[in-house]
């Protein structure tokens, strides 16, 4: 049997905790159906008798606190909500119960924007995780001793795990199903809850926004540059210049406040650009290359892919607007 306690944790996405007990509990179903026993117990595990969320709307009543679990074999942290930071201050008893949990033998889970607690408690020190792709920014910003991969859909390190936005806690739910119960009915949950089993990243669906919070001011005039004229022709050394630095001050100091490189951002801004076109759809690629400043098609296409995990005209054809006209 594996024990699986869910944390109530405050400022929790109801949703994940909900989510995430109703497919454990799925799974055991599926596996009676088919003449096998059970093998999860799923608990809600908090710090008192009831949590409420989402200003009241929802309570949840933990099956057990908290110093009553001698048996954790998977703690699941839900996603988040609200500032990371207020959230990470409320919730440091949990961080700290999980850490000493994971010592003693059990494995940790966090679910989207979860990996802030995980992140906190220094476990991930020195290894990748992944969350939603909208406070990746910000989790690099505060924990830059971890390395976070944000085009994963999932992380699996030494019984660690973390997922990206969204629904992406679907797809890690389902790899601890196949973990735990093995690949043929992780595939049957998957066709149940029609959730793409082995879908590895979420590049295609995030949407770039550089690091903005941050004390270097020059740094942020410049990166407000980048976006409003990424369309023109410009070196490195040529926005040095224009913000009166050498090019090696300007990119040590455009590093260390963006977490990118100076190459790197304006790549990531123009494909931004290219992305929005795309999905417009009035331009062909020829013509959104040259719009976002490339002038090369094979460059255009190595950026784009690597950037968003799809070539232009795949991007193309799932976003782009269909006419209704007809």
């Amino acid at each position: 049997m594996v024990h699986i306690y869910i944390l109530t944790i405050r400022n929790a996405l109801v949703a994940s905790i909900a989510d995430c007990r109703h497919l454990f509990d799925t799974v055991n179903e599926f596996l009676v159906e088919k003449g096998k026993p059970p093998i999860f117990e799923v608990r809600l595990a908090g710090m008192t008798a009831e949590v409420q969320y989402e200003r009241g709307a929802f309570s949840v009543r933990p099956d057990v606190l908290l110093d009553a679990v001698t048996d954790a074999d998977l703690i699941i942290i839900p996603a988040l909500t609200g500032d990371m930071n207020t959230a990470v201050m409320l919730n440091r008893e949990y961080i700290l119960w999980a850490a000493s949990q994971y010592k003693e033998g059990a494995e940790v889970a966090s679910l989207g924007s979860g990996v802030f607690l995980l992140a906190f408690s220094g476990l991930l020190k020195g290894r990748q995780c992944t969350t939603h792709w909208y406070c990746a920014n910000e989790l690099k910003f505060y924990y830059p001793a971890i390395e976070v991969v944000d085009e994963r859909m999932i992380t699996d390190q030494q019984g660690l795990y973390s997922s990206g936005g969204g629904n992406a806690y679907w797809n890690l739910l389902l790899h601890l199903v196949e973990k735990y119960a093995g690949r043929e009915i992780a595939i049957y949950t998957a066709k149940y809850f029609a959730v793409d089993l082995d879908k590895n990243v979420q590049s295609p669906f995030i949407v770039f926004h550089g690091l903005k919070d941050h004390d270097d001011d020059v740094i942020r005039e410049s990166q407000a540059y980048v976006e409003k004229h990424y369309r023109e022709k410009f070196t490195v050394d040529e926005l040095a210049v224009q913000f009166n630095m050498s090019r090696r001050t300007f990119e040590r100091r455009f590093k260390k406040a963006t977490r990118h490189t100076v190459a790197e951002y304006v790549q990531h801004v123009r494909i931004e650009g290219a992305k929005t076109q795309l999905e417009i759809g009035r331009r062909s690629i020829q013509e959104v290359m040259v719009y976002t400043g490339y002038t090369d098609m094979q460059t255009f296409r190595e950026v784009f892919r690597r950037i968003t995990g799809m070539t232009p005209v795949e991007y193309k054809n799932k976003y782009a607007r269909r006419s209704t006209a007809g």
